[in-house]
């Protein structure tokens, strides 16, 4: 994980629309960055609805909130869509911004060894500063711990 009080790293990726977007344009803004594994499964499912459910109160905050997996830009317009998502995911196939934020780690599954997103959060302030970084964060909790912390 990136330490808190540090830079975070600039990126640009592909929406679920395939607009790009960049960390600076969101400049003068909160932003919530959540790295999560994989569209449509039972925990990013359970998160994204999560941030979905409270994504008024994040705009209210003055926050943003975007996901970024490993899955195509195709992949996450069928996942905004069948869950009425409100907010942007981004699409990082190439793993740039997912290895730039320090969350592709070796992961275990049942004895398996694996790589992957492990499930992580960004808080970044409006200067484009990380304020607080949660990894293997609980995919139900983490959308309330987040608007806690605003």
């Amino acid at each position: 994980m990136l330490e808190s009080n540090t830079k975070a790293p600039d990126f640009i990726l592909p929406d679920q629309n395939g607009k790009m977007h960049t960390l600076e344009e969101y400049r003068g803004k909160k932003v919530i960055l959540y790295f999560y594994p994989k569209d449509n499964t039972p925990g990013c499912t359970k998160q994204a609805c999560g941030f979905g459910e409270l994504y008024p109160q994040f705009q209210e905050k003055g926050a943003v909130v975007l996901g970024i997996s490993k899955d195509s830009v195709a992949s996450h317009k069928k996942f905004e869509e069948k869950f009425g998502l409100p907010f942007t995911l981004l699409s990082d196939p190439e793993l740039n911004t997912i290895q730039a934020y320090d969350v592709w780690k070796e992961k275990n599954m049942y004895g398996k060894r694996t790589m992957g997103v492990v499930r992580s959060t960004y808080l970044i302030d409006e200067d484009g500063m990380i304020v607080r970084a949660f990894g293997k964060v609980k995919a139900a909790e983490n959308p309330g711990q987040m608007l806690e912390l605003l």
